[in-house]
């Protein structure tokens, strides 16, 4: 049986609808590593004792522990203790909190790499610890970070495919649904990276556009 690309028209739909479900994920998920990766950042630098050590324990769990067991952990074992959420939410959590721990490490590289002085500096000007890293810390930290943090997210991208396996109807799985009405593997399974790699340079844009930005408001 040769190839036979004729078949996906009728399901172009299909798949770009998954395109769309992909994105959205991929785009949430960032925004929960990246502003989670600050907050784990802060708390395995400045927080507590008794914060941190069990910071350490969740994220030594997520560093690991492979992607897809976290995923089955949220949402079927969730459910077990009365915690029923809807696989697109499992899936948002899951992705979010597994990159934010590992943008966690490059964000408190940075934060450590800041002059102490400007730590000093700012809680001579009267601010207190918190809003001296709110306001002057932080920001310097996350700004040089900015480009490894946008590989995290490329990565983000590749490994929302494993939402799939908790029902997402993602690109991936919407591709296996259309295979499984076509028996033509190969036509959608090149058809879903051709998708991938257009989100993929989608992606890699709005990354340098936003390096490009802070390195023109240094």
């Amino acid at each position: 049986m040769g190839l036979d690309f004729t078949v996906i028209p009728k399901y172009l739909d299909v798949v770009m609808l998954g395109a769309l479900w992909t994105i959205a994920i991929t785009v949430a998920s960032a925004l929960v590593s990246f502003f989670g990766g600050i907050v784990f950042a802060v708390i395995a630098l400045y927080g507590p004792v008794l914060v941190r050590l069990p910071f350490r324990a969740f994220a030594w769990l997520f560093m690991g522990t492979p992607l897809l067991l976290q995923l089955f952990l949220i949402y079927f074992g969730l459910v077990q203790i009365g915690i029923d959420l809807p696989a697109f939410v499992a899936g948002v959590i899951g992705l979010g909190l597994h990159f934010a721990v590992y943008n966690s490490e490059l964000i408190q590289t940075s934060i450590l790499a800041v002059d102490k002085g400007q730590m000093e500096a700012a809680r001579t000007l009267g601010l207190s610890r918190g809003q001296a890293l709110r306001k002057v810390v932080v920001p310097q930290a996350v700004r040089d970070v900015i480009p490894p943090i946008g590989n995290n997210m490329i990565a983000l991208l590749k490994d929302s495919a494993l939402v799939s396996v908790i029902g997402v109807s993602e690109l991936t799985l919407s591709a296996q649904l259309a295979i499984g009405r076509t028996y033509r593997p190969f036509e959608f399974y090149v058809l879903a990276a051709v998708f991938y790699y257009i989100i993929n340079l989608g992606m890699e844009a709005v990354l340098r556009r936003i390096e490009r930005k802070i390195q023109a408001a240094r």
